[in-house]
């Protein structure tokens, strides 16, 4: 979010303009005919429409005249935004009718192009006042402008105009960098199916911004047609992505139905058009950019049923979802209106793709999240029912101790000297019939409770059966039998009854199941020897 913040603050302190990128130029238009020289349209400026968009004038080449400057340095540039051109050659006049000419090709724009992918040309030097001004553009197919918003600037102008680009350009790739790298992270860690095609929406999105600036001409030398036709497939990836993230990370119902199949033909429409465009223009340029302009407008529409629904699903991440995606779609519905010609073209309105699409993704990381944050907090809440379902099937419900399953687990695979120590509670059936199994069962959980007062930290202690228990110790630690002893008889029974009971006890390592039932038959033999020789007592296996 701090760096969304930043990128606010930049588009917020731009300068209007005028004052950013110099004085918009008055132009007219017409189309160039043979034996047309520059010398004889500025002498008999004839023919030209001044009146009508240049965006309807269709394609071929043309003549475009700024018939009045205002007065400007000799050191000032000439301004235009980068649009589908083979070649410009730009004529100056100046005031004592001599003519100087500058100009690139597609091919060498890149020298001329600056960041916001605006040429930038410097007049000619001269001794006297730059009059008028006249572009010969060949093979232009005319689908925004022959030359769009032509501006005359002064270094300084130019010069702001490129730091503000830059700051706004480092913070949309910041912004991008780190949610990529945020959220390849995190879709290593969490394996969630909507972090591909987000981290695929928002490397698309970073690779568009470095295209469409005009960095990538600058830095690559880029035929600058061909970076147009890049611009495109890089959106059209980027809407592409950016739908099927949605449909990975809302509740299936919200694709369901009509609206699923909407979005894939309108997936694929974009998808097809941009892949026309990219390999047939500049032929049939204004219907392949017309069935483009109506294959985004479609996609975007689809926005409208997908955050109903989004609103209306009972998930209160959806419906965050839903407001962070309302801006960014109002932006590109705007954006979508300037390339249908409904709004005049404006040179922040053209790059708010970017500042849509940074507040898509910041806001969608946002949502993203909000929606870890909730599977996380289901994935825990299943893990502690599973350990607690482990620990109930592992222990003895009535005193809490460990069950022969999870004692024979834990006990089998040892292979240095234990000691096993059985302890068996002497006449317990009286026990019961005197305190009732209710009373029986205060009985097992006190006695329970004496174990564990004096079993080592490292014991294992269970109950193997009805009133049999064991315990599994170091086999260094001979004395604990009598200890055990001891607690029972000073334990606090229920109705101060008098419970005894008796002991047999074996050492013997237990890496085997063999090794454990040869021990357990030896312990067992001792326990009964402890018995006959009248209960309350402990024998070793050695004696018995």
């Amino acid at each position: 979010m701090r760096v969304v913040a930043v990128l606010a603050a930049v588009i917020a302190c731009v300068p209007p303009a005028a004052a950013l990128a110099g004085t918009p130029l008055a132009t007219c238009f017409r189309r160039a005919q043979p034996g047309d020289t520059a010398a004889a349209i500025f002498a008999h400026p004839r023919g030209f429409d001044c009146r009508s968009p240049q965006r309807g004038a269709g394609p071929g080449d043309y003549w475009v005249l700024a018939p009045r400057l205002p007065a400007a340095a000799a050191d000032a540039r000439v301004r235009s935004a980068s649009v589908w051109q083979g070649a410009v050659a730009l004529h100056v006049r100046y005031a004592d009718g001599a003519i100087r000419t500058t100009g690139f090709t597609s091919a060498t724009a890149w020298r001329d192009l600056r960041l916001g992918a605006v040429f930038e040309l410097a007049l000619p030097p001269h001794s006297a006042r730059a009059v008028a001004l006249l572009w010969h553009v060949r093979a232009a197919p005319v689908t925004r402008a022959i030359v769009l918003d032509p501006r005359l600037a002064t270094p300084a102008q130019s010069h702001r105009m490129e730091v503000a680009m830059a700051a706004f350009y480092a913070a949309f790739g910041g912004l991008c960098v780190a949610l990529l790298m945020s959220n390849l992270a995190l879709g290593a860690a969490l394996r969630q199916r909507f972090h591909p095609p987000y981290c695929a929406m928002v490397l698309c999105l970073l690779a568009y911004g470095v295209s469409s600036s005009g960095l990538l001409g600058q830095l690559t030398g880029l035929d600058n047609n061909l970076r147009l036709r890049l611009n495109t497939v890089l959106l059209a990836l980027a809407l592409s992505f950016a739908i099927l993230f949605a449909r990975r990370f809302f509740h299936p119902r919200v694709f369901a139905g009509w609206v699923g199949r909407a979005t894939v033909i309108a997936v694929g429409a974009v998808l097809a058009t941009s892949t026309l465009y990219v390999a047939l223009m500049p032929w049939q340029a204004q219907l392949l950019d017309a069935l483009l302009t109506v294959a985004f407008a479609a996609a975007a529409a689809l926005a409208l049923p997908l955050l109903w629904r989004g609103w209306q699903a009972d998930s209160p991440h959806a419906r965050v979802f839903v407001l962070a995606w309302g801006t960014p779609f109002a932006f590109a519905g705007l954006r979508i209106a300037q390339a249908a010609g409904l709004v005049e073209w404006n040179f922040f309105v053209d790059n708010s793709t970017l500042v849509a699409m940074a507040l898509e993704a910041s806001c969608s990381a946002l949502v993203i999240a909000w929606r870890i944050k909730l599977v996380v907090g289901e994935r825990d809440a299943a893990r502690e029912q599973e350990m607690l379902a482990r620990l109930l099937a592992d222990s003895d419900p009535l005193t809490g101790l460990m069950n022969r399953r999870s004692f024979l687990r834990e006990a089998i695979g040892r292979a240095d000297q234990q000691l096993l120590v059985l302890i068996d509670i002497d006449h317990f059936k009286q026990v019961n019939d005197t305190l009732g199994h209710d009373g029986g069962d205060e009985v097992l959980r006190t006695f329970a409770r004496a174990l564990l007062a004096v079993a080592p930290a490292e014991a294992l202690v269970a109950r193997v059966g009805g009133e049999e228990f064991a315990m599994l110790v170091p086999a260094a630690l001979t004395d604990l039998p009598e200890q055990i002893l001891g607690a029972v008889r000073a334990a606090r029974m229920p109705f101060d009854l008098a419970v005894t009971a008796s002991l047999g006890s074996e050492r013997g390592p237990i890496a085997t199941e063999a090794e454990w039932k040869r021990l357990y038959r030896r312990a067992d033999a001792a326990l009964y020897d402890a018995k006959t020789a009248g209960r309350d007592r402990a024998r070793w296996a050695a004696a018995a």
